[in-house]
């Protein structure tokens, strides 16, 4: 409990660097402690990330506004830290897992996550890894066409992969987790991630990170340039994906004859679809097409909140399954401290510094040891970001400015390995990306093992961009 208090302190005694506000600096420290607790875990999450929400607001004179701010005497301090303090409880992206949430809870309560798991366990159930290509190739249909991670995995994966587990007697925050829930979950935000960075249409900061592209450098990228730049490294991480996971993250449930045919029997007992399956069923093919078609017309989060505000009234759910589902609220409570706080970074001045300070660092570097340092600090930066969007925003001009700066890079190359990495990196952080709140609130990935697997998985999709995505760019490109 004292370790976050400690770093914290630590990082604040240290001397402010040169080129950089002390306030920013200090800011750093706050965040840097906020990350030792989420890793260590004192206390939940959301209680952690809250914390430093409240200690920036409070002492944000010295914490988060700059003296020119607050010379200015129509600054309000004690409104505008207020407003800093919320400002992530109004954001897309933690309403879309919000809505995630309640989708799943319409799966849960209709049964129609069942059905669905029953019907999957009745095919590819007998073994353990076939499941997980399952799911592995059921996110690979979606991703193409649903620019939300968030949305693809929360509103549907998540909902049905729920249901699996206790088929098996895998249970949730339980011991009994490891027996085949623990590696269905680990499957689901690999393969989320891997195809975000497979597809232009997937994730949303990829098409944000294409204008930032486009604005900095001039270069446009298509979607079969973004699709052929990553196809041999996401058509082997695919395939691999699941059997690497069986190995590092093995269930304990590997083969069961019996479950199949109790599958068939147990669909046998549901019988023919209810109203209320059918309606949920309409409602989320609803939000799909939404996702892919209307995505310029409304909120992707919007589009969530309409069908849960539709199932609200058809009573496919009712306003007690909404209040009363805590996993959602504490959820929604710890990501929106966290979007706040990565944030921050940006507002202070930090990553602007940080990109300064990696130009100087540059000077004199061969174009090819470039791009491979470009491309890990990108990478590995991720470590301070809650929001992939967020991610692109603070740190991808400062990255492309700096490559463009290097006599003899490809810029082209350069750009396809950056925005390309915006997925695969997800997978590092329980914060990473919209998905990975998700399953990491699942009940069924302890903390100590989300961080393990992170950096395992993490490094491995590095190396592969690096030693057969970087090889076949220039190849093509």
């Amino acid at each position: 409990m004292l370790l976050p208090v400690l770093v914290a302190v630590l990082l604040l005694l240290v001397p402010t660097p040169d080129g950089l506000e002390p306030y920013a600096w200090h800011f750093f420290a706050i965040f840097v402690g906020v990350i030792v607790g989420l890793i260590f875990e004192p206390l939940p999450g959301a209680v952690i990330g809250l914390t430093g929400v409240v200690v920036i607001a409070l002492f944000s004179q010295w914490l988060l506004f700059s003296p020119a701010e607050l010379a200015d005497p129509k600054f309000k301090m004690a409104a505008q830290s207020f407003k800093w303090a919320v400002s992530g409880f109004g954001n897309s992206t933690v309403w879309l897992i919000f809505g995630a949430f309640m989708f799943a809870a319409g799966y849960d309560k209709t049964q129609f996550g069942r059905r669905l798991a029953l019907i999957l366990v009745k095919y590819l159930g007998r073994r353990s890894l076939t499941l997980g290509y399952a799911i592995t190739f059921a996110d690979l249909l979606l991703a193409p066409f649903t620019p939300s991670n968030t949305a693809r995995s929360g509103g549907t994966i998540y909902p049905i992969i729920a249901n699996l587990p206790p088929l098996y007697g895998s249970k949730p925050n339980d011991p009994s987790a490891r027996k085949i829930g623990s590696y269905l979950m680990w499957v689901a935000i690999t393969a989320a991630c891997i195809t975000s960075s497979m597809f232009l249409s997937a994730l949303a900061p990829n098409l944000l990170a294409l204008g930032i592209v486009n604005s900095v450098t001039g270069i446009n990228i298509s979607w079969g340039t973004w699709f052929m730049a990553f196809l041999p490294v996401g058509l082997l991480l695919l395939l691999t994906m699941p059997l690497l996971a069986y190995w590092f993250y093995p269930p304990e449930v590997k083969v069961n004859d019996e479950v199949p045919k109790w599958a068939t029997s147990e669909l046998a007992k549901l019988g023919r679809m209810s109203r209320h399956e059918i309606l949920l069923l309409v409602f989320v093919c609803c939000a799909l097409a939404m996702w892919i078609f209307a995505a310029s017309f409304i909120e992707p989060a919007m589009a969530a909140l309409l069908v849960v505000v539709l199932m609200l009234w058809t009573g496919v759910l009712n306003w007690n399954d909404i209040t009363s589902n805590k996993p959602a609220w504490n959820t929604f409570a710890w990501f929106a401290t966290l979007v706040a706080l990565a944030d921050g970074l940006s507002r202070t001045g930090f990553i602007a510094w940080l990109g300064k300070e990696g130009a100087a660092l540059m000077g004199g570097i061969s174009p090819g040891a470039a791009t491979i340092a470009l491309l890990l600090a990108f990478y590995l930066l991720h470590y301070l970001f809650a929001s992939t969007t967020a991610h692109t925003t603070a740190l991808l001009p400062a990255m492309l400015t700096i490559g463009a700066a290097i006599p003899g890079i490809n810029m082209q190359v350069f750009c396809l390995l950056m925005v390309t990495s915006l997925g695969v990196m997800g997978i590092i952080t329980p914060y990473g990306t919209g998905p990975s709140p998700i399953y990491y609130g699942s009940g069924y990935l302890p903390t100590k093992d989300y961080w393990r697997l992170g950096t395992i998985f993490g490094a491995i999709f590095l190396v592969a961009l690096l030693v057969i995505g970087y090889p076949w760019m220039v190849m093509m490109f």
